[in-house]
Formats: C-alpha cells, sequence, structure tokens
C-alpha cells in the first residue's frame, strides 16, 4: 500500500500518467464506437463495415484500451521494482491482448472494405505495424524465457509504441484539421498516420538506448572500483 501511495507521490507516476494520456482519445473514439454498435446507429459509408462484421473491432477495441492503460504502468521503473508479482501479473494480461489487438488490426485491414480516405500506402502501412508488434510481442517472450530482461523490456516497448499509435496520430492530425480542415485524402493521410507510428518507435529507440547506456554503465562500475582499488 505504502508504495503504491509513493508512486503516485513521486515523479515516477509521469510516465505511465503521459501515456496514459496519449490514450484518452482514441479510447473515448473506441467507447463510442462500440455505443454506436450496441444501440444501433445510423450506417454510413464510414461504419457500414463495422455493422456488417462487429466482433473484430469489438475484440480490437477492447483490447486495445486494455493494452494502452495497463501497459503504461510496465514503464514505470520504481512501480516495476516495488511491484513485481504485479509487473508479471500484468504481462500475462498484456501479451494476450497485445496480439489480439494486432491480429484483429490485421484481419480488419485485410478483409474489411476500405473506408473513405484509405488508400493502398496505409493498407501497406498496416500491415507493416501489425506485423512489427506481432514480431516484437513475440521476441519479447523468447528474451523473457532466456532471462534477457534488458532485451525483453526493450521489445515489449516496441510492441507498445505500435500499439500505441492511434494516440501520437490524434496529434499528427491536429495540425491539418486546424491548417486545412475537412477529410485529408489518401496520401495526407497516409503520410500523418505513417508519421504517428514512426515518431512513437523514434522515441521508443532513444529510450532503449539510454536504457541500455544505463545498464552497461551498471556492470562496468563495480569492475572499475575493483580495479582501482
Amino acid at each position: 500500500m505504502n508504495a503504491t501511495r509513493s508512486f503516485w507521490t513521486n515523479s515516477d507516476s509521469r510516465i505511465p500518467t503521459a501515456l496514459i494520456a496519449l490514450s484518452v482519445v482514441p479510447a473515448l473514439a473506441g467507447t463510442a464506437r462500440v455505443a454506436q454498435l450496441a444501440g444501433g446507429a445510423n450506417i454510413t459509408p464510414e461504419n457500414a463495415r463495422f455493422f456488417a462484421m462487429p466482433l473484430p473491432i469489438l475484440i480490437h477495441i477492447v483490447a486495445v484500451i486494455v493494452y494502452s492503460v495497463l501497459g503504461a504502468f510496465q514503464f514505470s521503473p520504481g512501480f516495476r521494482t516495488q511491484r513485481r508479482g504485479w509487473h508479471r501479473a500484468a504481462g500475462r494480461i498484456l501479451v494476450p491482448c497485445g496480439l489480439m489487438a494486432a491480429m484483429s488490426g490485421l484481419w480488419m485491414t485485410q478483409f474489411f472494405p476500405w473506408p473513405p480516405g484509405d488508400g493502398q500506402l496505409l493498407y501497406f502501412e498496416r500491415l507493416v505495424v501489425g506485423s512489427g508488434m506481432i514480431a516484437s510481442i513475440g521476441l519479447g517472450l523468447y528474451e523473457i524465457a532466456r532471462r534477457n530482461f534488458v532485451a525483453h523490456g526493450a521489445w515489449m516497448m516496441r510492441a507498445y509504441a505500435l500499439g500505441l499509435g492511434a494516440g501520437t496520430q490524434v496529434l499528427t492530425h491536429l495540425p491539418w484539421f486546424i491548417f486545412v480542415g475537412g477529410k485529408p485524402s489518401e496520401a495526407p493521410r497516409a503520410v500523418m498516420m505513417g508519421a504517428g507510428w514512426l515518431i512513437n518507435m523514434i522515441v521508443a529507440e532513444y529510450l532503449i538506448r539510454r536504457m541500455a547506456r544505463t545498464a552497461s554503465s551498471h556492470v562496468r562500475r563495480p569492475h572499475t572500483l575493483a580495479t582501482s582499488a
């Protein structure tokens, strides 16, 4: 209890707070989509494919919300250290949620008709991102089986960065809606969607390399002290 209270009162809480904040808009949009399907909203060209086959989108929305919100706490070093049992238990939930989110996204990409504004470039991006997310989770599981915790964390961070793309895409679309207005055509939409995933991956790779340097310095430091003594 004290560990949980101290977590919410120190700077370590900023990481999950920022990640959850990034997830808010996509989570609200997904919840609204579920409400539409449950309440029998008017069918439009944009939502007709969901009414025709609602199961994949329902799986995707629920999996993504759990994955993005619960997964945010996995990247808080203090909380992870103080609550190791919680970290492992949460991981057992996050892995299937991440896989369901990626696989349902790939299924919809492959079999749902494209809505207005989508095109071949965005189709290709979604295939790459979904496949990359599944591969990253698989490699993360492989590394934890080898007890390579640093590599495990790196691959899980990459998977989470791809899964959180929708949050960053809200930000990459803002300039268009502010300065241009209206719905973007295929090329601008693909660029803005791709930018969201790319930004997340750049940030993830920066953090992974910084953590690797920190871990390396901790390994070298005892050897240096022993040598100097």
